[in-house]
This record gives C-alpha cells, structure tokens and sequence, in this order.
C-alpha cells in the first residue's frame, strides 16, 4: 500500500506497513516487523535505481531529505551515487583471500598454515580469481579453477574449494557480495563433481623417455605460439606449469639470468630461484610491466593448464606437462655427475634426510646453474634417430 503525500515526524513514526512517499522520490519503507528505513528513487540514463539511505530513527527525516537532496544534486550533474558507493566496496578476490588469511593468522599455531593457504590459492585459484571483483564470481568461475585438478589432485582440490568458500564468506560478511556461495559444496557443487572420496587417486604423471628429449624438443618448436613457448620455458627450467603460467616480468632479472618465484606460489612455500641460460631467455620475447604475465593467454590472463596440454595432444604425444619433470630428473640421475641434492634443489624438492639437508641450506643455485646449462645442451642436440614420439611413452613418479 501507498500512502501519498508530504510526510511529518508523526506519520513517520506511525505509518503502516507499506511504502510511504514524501516526495522528489524520497520514501519511507515499513516492513510488517514495523522495521522503517529510506530509500530514494531515481532515473538516471534510462535505468531506474533505489539508493538506501539509512533506517529510521537512526536517519531522521530531515536528514533523509539532506541526503535525498546531496543525492540528487549528483544525478544532476549525471552522477550515479550508487555506482560510487559500489566501487568503494568493490573488493577483489585476491584482497578478499589476503584479509581473510591475516584474520586467520592469530588462531594458526604455526606459519605452515598460512603458507598453505597462501600457496594453494596462489597456484590454483588466483590465475583465474585474482582481480575478479568478488560480486561477480559465479559457479561456472569456481568450475575453472576446480575441474583441471578435480581428479589428478583431489585432495588438493577438495581444500582448495574450501578455502575459496571461505573466501567468498568473507567477502559475505563484510558486504562485498550477496547471495549463495558459488563454492558450497552441499546442494550445489556436488550435483556437478564426483565426491572427492569416490575419486581415483592419480599417483603418476605420464613422462617421456628422457633419450627422445632432442626428438621432441625439435618438434615443439616447429609450433608456433605462446602455450608452446611457455611448454618450452617449463621443460628447459623444469619449472611446474603454474609456476610458469603465473610468471610475470617482476620476477625475472634478463640481466643476470635469474627467475624469481615468490614463496607464495611455491608449491612448498618457500621462493625459488630458478637460473635462465640463453636457451630459456631467448623465449621470454620483449619484457613488459613488472605485473604483466610473462606468457599471457587471451585477453592477458593466465594460460590455462590445459591449454599446455592441448599442444602436446596436438602433436598426438600421450605425456604431461608435469612428467617433463620426471624426464629430467631421470636424464640428470642416469647420465651425469651432478649430486642428487643438486637435482632435488633445481626440481625445488625440499631433502626428506634431515640429516643430509643440514649440509644443504643453501640452494646451490651456483650448481643449478650448471646443471641447468647441460640439460639445456642435451635438450635443443641435433636427434641422433628419427623416432616415433607417439610410441614412446614412460609412467614417471609424480615430481
């Protein structure tokens, strides 16, 4: 019901439920609770809109009209107050995580936790999330992020969708987004993923022979694009694909020949330098923005993981991105010199022996280096036999 007319202090103190107009689109809005708040009406560009101005008694009328009246001063100059306010609590999902991440950190006992944290949705989630007002998030975005590591990781999977659930929440509680979380998993995610405990476990990751590197490597750079030079950046430093996925200029010294990767988007949580011959900066092409990717995709996001693996599917090789790792470990281990912690350092493993890792703590980056400059001497050798690459096929360790 309406009620239309001027109002006074007396009808807003007792008006009915309803919508009660006191002009120029001002109204007091009474639920049957008896709750009363203002909002004001307005058009601006052809769309129509309603501003809350506050509840009744805390906004008295007078200064609900003050209000209406600064409100509308700004429309008349084509001023949206709306879409002012909006993007003063726009909150990204990356700023969302990190605040959500330093409430946490006083109830963690240790630092490990907020290193997981940091690490899972900085390799994961932020390649797709990062810079996505949190608003707009949808089902299909979480789907992204999830689907590619569902069934190879599931345990990853599983708590990297509760830590972006608990993101969104967040974000929830602090006004930055409505409505239901596209990340729950009851009533929503699990009509559309296996359970994570009916998921087979993926223990390795198909690698190729190490002796048929030259042979690939030849073929791949026949290819043209950026999924094929980001592939061939990952297989000469034997780097993770997100690690090289998310790379940006920041990170990268072309100078001295060193790529930087920051603890948070390490897998074990620490930074990792990562030496660059001229083989593997010779890929990089010009340099950019310290925040631009070093290998963007579409529109300047991150590639996919998938899209790495859709060159080697292309080339009908049935190995993964990740089992590149698996061949250089076993070229390093069966055909060289090079000390086991050498290797280990340049797979950025951490050393299991206590014992043996004490002698270690540095990151014998002097060592990688040479070790890196012979993998990449074997990697780009002239093939010594033409050999068929679809028939040569290794199940390697996950590394």
């Amino acid at each position: 019901m309406t009620v239309r007319g001027r109002l006074n202090a007396r009808k807003v103190e007792t008006a009915g439920p309803g919508k009660h107009i006191d002009g120029q689109g001002l109204m007091l809005v009474v639920q049957a609770t008896g709750a009363r708040s203002w909002i004001l009406r307005y058009q601006l560009h052809g769309r129509r809109r309603e501003a809350g101005l506050g509840r009744w008694p805390s906004v008295s009328l007078q200064r609900a009209r003050e209000k209406a009246h600064e409100m509308r001063t700004k429309l008349a100059d084509g001023i949206d107050p709306l879409e002012a306010v909006e993007r003063r609590k726009a909150m990204t999902f990356r700023q969302a995580a990190e605040a959500l991440i330093e409430a946490k950190r006083p109830g963690w006992k240790n630092v490990k936790h907020s290193l997981q944290w940091t690490s899972t949705l900085a390799t994961h989630a932020f390649p797709v999330l990062a810079d996505r007002d949190v608003r707009h998030i949808e089902t299909s975005d979480v789907l992204a992020v999830l689907r590619p590591i569902w069934t190879t990781k599931p345990e990853t999977a599983s708590r990297l969708r509760q830590r972006i659930e608990a993101v969104l929440d967040y974000a929830a509680a602090l006004k930055a987004r409505t409505g239901e979380n596209p990340a729950r998993w009851r009533g929503h995610l699990d009509k559309l993923l296996p359970a994570p405990t009916k998921v087979r476990r993926v223990e390795h990751h198909a690698a190729l022979d190490w002796r048929l590197m030259p042979t690939f490597w030849k073929s791949l750079q026949e290819r043209e694009g950026t999924a094929a030079r980001a592939l061939s950046f990952a297989i000469l430093t034997a780097g993770r694909s997100g690690e090289v996925r998310g790379m940006t200029w920041g990170e990268v010294d072309t100078v001295a020949g060193i790529w930087v990767v920051q603890a948070a988007r390490m897998k074990a949580g620490r930074e990792h330098r990562v030496p660059l011959g001229p083989e593997a900066l010779a890929l990089l092409g010009d340099p950019g923005e310290p925040d631009a990717l070093v290998f963007p995709g579409e529109k300047g996001r991150p590639l996919s993981d998938m899209t790495l693996t859709a060159v080697l599917r292309r080339m009908d090789l049935p190995v993964t991105t990740h089992g590149f790792r698996s061949t250089f470990r076993d070229w390093a281990g069966e055909t060289t010199s090079h000390a086991r912690e050498v290797i280990e350092h340049a797979l950025a493993h951490r050393l299991k022996d206590k014992v043996e890792a004490s002698y270690w703590r540095g990151d014998a980056f002097t060592k990688r280096r040479v070790l890196m400059r012979d993998w990449a001497k074997f990697v780009t050798s002239e093939p010594a036999t033409v050999t068929d690459l679809g028939e040569a096929r290794q199940d390697r360790a996950t590394v």
